[in-house]
Parts: C-alpha cells; structure tokens; sequence
C-alpha cells in the first residue's frame, strides 16, 4: 500500500484527515506500547467515528453527564482506544466543568496497565465518558435498545407543553462479532417491533474474527436480516468515504418511523502494508516494521510516538466541542424555564436526575396479617411492587413472556409499544438474554427498570446480570419458581444450582424472602440500593404468612439475616437456618423443639451478600461461634452452605436435579419435610453433646 493510496478523498479536509490519522496513530502506538490490544478495528473505523463525533453527536464535553446528550455505545469494545482517542481529543472533562481531562495523553501511554483510565475494554462508572460497559459481544448493542426505549420514555412523560425535555439519540458501533452473538438478535427484534426511531447501529463490516474469514461467519446476508426485524437499513461501500458515512446518519437523523443499521465496509487494520485486512490486524499489537509502515502510509513522521500534530485539538473544539456547548445550554434554558413555569414537573425532573426516590414512596407498601395459609411470595410480591410503582413514576419493567405466573404487571399502565413509548408495562417475549441487557440500558440512563421469569431461566440471563454488578447499576429482577417446589413441570424447570450461581457474581444482591412481610421488606432494600443491582427469587406455591406479634419484625431482612425465633435466654443449643420457602419447615421443627424443652433459634437468611456486609459483632450475634449444632435447609444445592453450618453442621439441600411430580410428593422424595429437619436438629445436638 502507498501513501497516495491513504490520501484525503474528496470532500474531506486536511485537518480532518490529520485528525482522522491521529486517532489511527495514537491507537497504533498504544497497542505497540502496551504490546496488547487491537488496533485494527480503530485504524479501519476512525473516518466513522470521528465524523460521527466531530459533526453530528450532540455531545458536550466539558459536561460530560449532560442528561441529554447523545449516548455513543462502543459495543465492539476490544476495540477501546478508538473510544479512548475521541475522548482525548474532543477535550473530554472528567467531571461536569473540570478542567482535568478524562483521558489524558498519558492515560493513553498507560493502555492495558494496571489502575490505569484505559483499560482493555471500556469499563463505566470508571472513565468517565464510557456510557456503558462492553467487550462481551452482543451486550453494547443490546442495551442501546434499552437506552433508547429508556429515551423515548422520557421524551413522552417529562415534557414542558409541546417541548420535550429529553429527545436524545442513541448510536451503537458493532462488529461482526456483535451480529452473530443472539442476544443482539432478540434485541433487534424488540428495537424493531417498537420503532425506535431514535436508535441508530453502525455495523462494521470488515469479514475478519480472530479465526481468519469464516464462511459460517459470512454467509448471511444482514440487510435481509434487519429489513425483516423492521429496520432502516443504509450502506457505505467504504469506511473511508467520510461524505458517504455523513449522508447515511443524515438519513439516519431524518427517520421517524424505525431505527436504522448502517452498514460500513471496512479494512481491518487500514494502512498497514502487510496486515490490513487479515486476522494479524485484528488482535494483535502490529510490530515495529508494520507501525512504520502504516504511518508512512498515512503520511505521518514514522518515528513519531503519540503524535497529535498541531490544529488536531483546536478541530475538535471547533466541532463537537462549540457544538455540545450551545446544544446543552439550549436545553438548560428550557429547563430552566420548565422549573420556573411547572414546578411539579421540576420537582419529578430533579428527583429523576438525582436518581432519588420521591418522598413517601413506600408508604403504600402493605403489612400482611398472619395467616397460616398465606401467600406464594410471588402473589405478595405483585402486591408490594405495584404499591411502589404508585409512587415511583419511573419504575417500569416487565417479564420475558411470563407476567401472569411473576405477578409482575403494573396495574392501571399501559404497555411501552410503538406508538405508546411512555408505557410502563414491558412486553419482552421470550427473549430472556436480551431482557438483561435492555433492563441494563434503561437503568444506564436513569431509570429504575426490572426484568421477570423464573429462576430456572436465570441461566439465559447471566451475562447481563454480571455485567449491571460490574457497573454498579440499582436494577433487579423478579425470579419466580424457585424451587422444586414448581412441582410437575420437572428438573428443567426446577432451579437447583441457580441461587448459588447468583450469589456467586460480585456486588449482586440476592433476596429469598420467607413470607409475605419479608418480601415488603426485600423491596425496601431493594428500592433504595444506588451501587447494586438484585433479584428476588420467589415461590409458586403458598407460604404462611408468620405472626409478627409472635416472632422477629421483618425488617432485620435489611441486615440479610436475623433471629426470628429464640430460645428463652437467648442462648440456643441448636440453629435452625432456613431462606424461601424452608423458613417455614425451620418454625415447625423449632416450636416441636422448644415443646421438648430444646433450646433452639431460628434464623431466617434472605440475603447472603447482605449478611456479609454486616459488621462481625452482628454475624456473631445471629450466628454465635460457639454454638456449633447447626441446620441449614434450603431446596437448592448444598454448595457453599457449610460458611454458615461449620464442617459439622448439617444441610439439607439439593445433590441431584429435581423430578416431575406433584409438590408434596417431591418434598417427601428430597427430605424437605418437618420430620427430616427434627431429625437433623436432634442428630446436631447428639453430635454436640458428645463432642
């Protein structure tokens, strides 16, 4: 390859192709440097990137958090320094009206190093500019439909007259990675059924994986595809062509009817003469020889180290800078006049922004009597979540399909369709994988969104839950079904291992209320975290609903773990742990026990993870070290109980899959009865008293 060949095309300046190159160059550099990375995928797409950037994102940079700027998804995340250049170059700030820069050029030099602002793939909450996390293919695109969903809602329910205050746009860079992974198929099937017209996916295609070209990678024809979901669906011959790339989000930016796939053909690792366009350019750093290749290809001083030539910032200022600038102080005045003309809407527009709940928000929140026959937790929780959304004007959610079984329906709401976009009711399919993601997406721009199915089907979401604990993001889902106790539906859906694998994911806060109260208080906590994402696993059948005047207030579900029942003195011989449905089972055999004279306790466990977080004096106090006759009972796997039971302790759980079988009958198979947890309890106790 020449360098006449790497010329500007027409209608593209000097300057922008100066700048063009030093996002190729920086990325060049940084990979050789780092000696790790991909450099392909950037040198091919800075002419994308940068005219996306430099002439149409409504962005402001020196107000990086403006709540209405254009979302830019890097769902092709290896390829991070292509991100990482742009926020240098446009003068990102680390905070709203700092001065130091989210990106510096030494950040650039530190690529892939440790603690540094640039690590491999982009990574939120942690630089700043990074509107979501990716790498994990699939996952950026998908929650961009989550995001514009998130948009559209906003745009319809928090307006001033006929001005709305949020009509953002959202724009995702995939890869061909991204388009085979399914879940951006499921989430291009919900972007197109409800016209997300403010959504806007610009797909590198450049026919490269790790493995070289791949006829089973490239076989389809993805306009096809994404014409049949309900797309735009738009072509640019050559990534190079920056006036092309310009007329397509021009056209882009002039639909109102769907959301629109770009489609750009691109050369992988462009300007490298030997390595442009194979699987070498894709992930790995160049070498010396290739680098000084390419940057004579470009035109660019080869000995050159993190080169940004003179006019290159001031281009950027010129473009996305005065622009973001006017665009959000625009948007400030009118939010301001909306203050001063609607105080109501100012007053739901800054709790929303300062992610607050609104005041009395839980005061519906029912108190269940006691009730020896009760409630499923599923049934309890439709009630305690509707009572919250009362309250909560930006709560929405939905279920994968399954509303009626996860008593997840908002009553009186209307569902989020295509000509409906303020709906809170939504409809997801039985799309589980890209429920995750979009939950994700809505909650990336503010709001508090929740996703449902049953726990067993938790497996197709993992991916994205990972990802919400990865980005501190307060999102949750309802899991229903959580146990054998779904009955004849069988082992394959009957959860066994699922409430270990959850609580397995760091910062994720798992909850399996026993009753009715304790699920009211599962979403008190789960309502007010800021930094987490939950769940709730809930039960299909009927568990009673425990006399609180009787046994422990609900509210010590907050500390993950407390005392229901004691034994007189406070001193037990023998601890009865139960979560979910098996609280009930530890209640029988305890009162049977304190009958007998047994000094027994009951400790109701919900949450693990919270438990954790409690101070040792208050873990000491539910679970005193020195009482080591212990009985944990839980219908799931028998994995990691023995932190709470001791090595000498007993736990009744799961050691196989389940069965098809009405409920009774499976409880009495796997031991999950009141006679099985005596015998265990007094076994523990004649264990004790010997040793």
């Amino acid at each position: 390859m020449s360098a006449a060949d790497t010329k500007p095309k027409a209608g593209i300046s000097e300057i922008d192709q100066r700048s063009i190159d030093t996002i190729r160059t920086l990325t060049i550099d940084a990979v050789q440097k780092a000696n790790s990375g991909h450099a392909g995928a950037p040198m091919a797409l800075a002419p994308v990137a940068f005219t996306l950037w430099n002439r149409y994102l409504r962005y402001d940079p020196a107000h990086p958090h403006w709540p209405n700027r254009d979302r830019f998804v890097l769902s092709v995340g290896h390829a991070s320094m292509l991100l990482y250049s742009l926020l240098h170059l446009a003068g990102v700030a680390r905070e709203d009206g700092g001065n130091e820069p989210a990106v510096s050029l030494d950040d650039i030099k530190q690529f892939r190093q440790l603690d540094s602002r640039t690590p491999g793939h982009p990574e939120y909450h942690f630089t700043t500019g990074v509107e979501v996390t990716t790498g994990p293919l699939g996952q950026g695109v998908a929650n961009s439909v989550g995001m514009a969903m998130g948009g559209r809602f906003l745009n319809e329910r928090l307006a001033y007259g006929d001005q709305p205050l949020f009509d953002f746009n959202v724009y995702a860079l995939c890869s061909d990675g991204d388009l085979m992974e399914g879940v951006s198929a499921e989430a291009a099937s919900i972007a197109g059924h409800l016209r997300l017209s403010n959504l806007c996916w610009i797909y590198d295609s450049n026919t490269v994986t790790i493995e070289g070209h791949t006829d089973l990678a490239f076989s389809e024809e993805v306009a096809t595809r994404f014409l049949a979901y309900g797309w735009q669906v738009l072509r640019v011959a050559d990534a190079n062509d920056v006036a092309a790339v310009a007329h397509s989000i021009e056209t882009f930016l002039q639909s109102h009817d769907r959301p629109t796939l770009i489609i750009v053909n691109s050369l992988i690792g462009y300007g490298a003469p030997t390595k442009q366009g194979t699987s070498k350019a894709h992930s790995d750093a160049l070498g010396p020889d290739e680098v000084k290749g390419a940057k004579r290809a470009y035109g660019w001083p080869e000995d050159a180290q993190f080169l940004v030539p003179d006019g290159v910032y001031e281009n950027f200022r010129e473009g996305i800078g005065a622009r973001g600038a006017a665009l959000r102080a625009e948007w400030q005045a009118l939010l301001d006049e909306a203050k001063a003309g609607d105080p109501e809407l100012a007053t739901e527009v800054e709790s929303y922004l300062a992610g607050e709940l609104p005041p009395g928000w839980d005061s519906e929140i029912p108190t269940f009597p006691a009730d020896a026959k009760g409630l499923a937790t599923r049934e309890s929780s439709g009630k305690v979540l509707n009572a919250v959304a009362a309250k909560v004007p930006w709560l929405l959610g939905g279920s994968a399909d399954l509303a009626p079984s996860n008593k997840t329906k908002l009553d009186g709401e209307e569902a989020l369709g295509p000509f409906t976009p303020g709906g809170r009711v939504l409809h997801f399919g039985v799309r589980e994988h890209a429920m995750g993601s979009i939950v994700n997406g809505l909650g990336l721009v503010g709001l508090r969104a929740y996703g449902a199915t049953f726990l067993v089907f938790s497996d197709y979401m993992r991916p994205p839950i990972r990802l919400a604990a990865l980005m501190e993001l307060p999102v949750f889902h309802v899991f229903t079904h959580d146990s054998i106790g779904v009955g004849e539906d069988g082992p394959t859906h009957q959860p066994v291992e699922h409430l270990l694998a959850l609580r397995a994911i760091p910062g994720l806060v798992t909850l399996r209320p026993g009753d009715a109260n304790e699920v009211a208080e599962a979403y008190r906590v789960v309502m007010t975290l800021k930094h987490q994402p939950a769940v709730l696993a809930l039960s299909r059948q009927p568990l009673p609903t425990l006399d609180r005047d009787k046994f422990a207030p609900a509210s010590g579900v907050a500390k993950g773990a407390y005392v229901l029942a004691d034994a007189e003195g406070g001193q037990p011989d023998v601890i009865l742990i139960g979560t979910g449905s098996e609280v009930q089972l530890c209640v029988g055999a305890y009162e049977t026990l304190t009958a007998e004279g047994v000094k027994a306790r009951v400790v109701s466990m919900p949450s693990w993870d919270l438990f954790e977080q409690q101070d040792e004096a208050y873990r000491n106090s539910v679970l005193p070290p020195e009482v080591t006759a212990r009985v944990a009972v839980e219908q799931g796997t028998v994995m990691g109980w023995d932190r709470y039971t001791g090595s000498t302790g007993t736990i009744l759980g799961m050691h196989t899959f389940g069965s098809s079988a009405p409920i009774k009958d499976l409880q009495t198979k796997f031991g999950f009865t009141p006679e099985k947890v005596l015998e265990a309890a007094r076994a523990q106790l004649a264990r004790a008293k010997k040793g």
